[in-house]
């Protein structure tokens, strides 16, 4: 057998063997997660401020996953999402801890705890919210909103993203959850 013969059978054994095992390889069009690395379940990241005529400063950031290794449970997610709001120097941002994430398509939701906020509103509440990716005309949403809301949510609970991001922000990046379905 000629060398290129052997090393071609080789790899495609390779690619059998893992294909069999049910491990999910990543491709170069991963979104720069790297060969041979495990797709993670889902993920929420990026920044964006808000359109606001009258000139407020509100900013949103996230950098939220779901391990690979835990897709069947939404609420084993990490990461941190911040925001802020501020005009004419008043203001006042928060911190929160993911403790779930889950996405389809393009629109994500994710509720976190807030760990650090200098609005006593929001001290260690849980709040929630949902983002659209849809490039250039990216929308979020947040569980705060209306006049009589309460600010502690259920996990995986937000409101529709009905928000409008400020042209030239936004970079928000959702990596759909795949899940696997019985056959039977």
């Amino acid at each position: 057998m000629k060398r290129r013969t052997k090393i071609v059978a080789v790899s495609a054994a390779i690619l059998l063997t893992l294909g069999a095992g049910g491990v999910a390889v990543a491709s170069g069009g991963d979104g720069g997660h790297g060969i041979g690395t495990v797709r993670e379940a889902a993920a929420l990241t990026g920044t964006a401020k808000l359109y606001r005529p009258a000139g407020d400063d509100i900013t949103f950031s996230f950098d939220a996953h779901l391990a690979a290794k835990d897709n069947k449970d939404p609420q084993a997610a990490t990461g941190t999402f911040r925001f802020s709001h501020y005009k004419d120097g008043k203001g006042g941002y928060a911190v929160a801890k993911v403790d779930c994430l889950t996405t389809g398509g393009k629109v994500a939701v994710v509720t976190g705890k807030v760990i650090e906020t200098d609005v006593d509103a929001f001290r260690n509440k849980r709040v929630g919210i949902s983002v659209h990716d849809d490039g250039k005309h990216d929308r979020l949403g947040y569980s705060w909103v209306g006049r009589d809301t309460n600010l502690e949510v259920p996990p995986c609970l937000s409101s529709a993203p009905f928000e409008q991001v400020k042209k030239g922000t936004g970079d928000f990046k959702v990596l759909p959850w795949q899940l696997d379905y019985p056959t039977e």
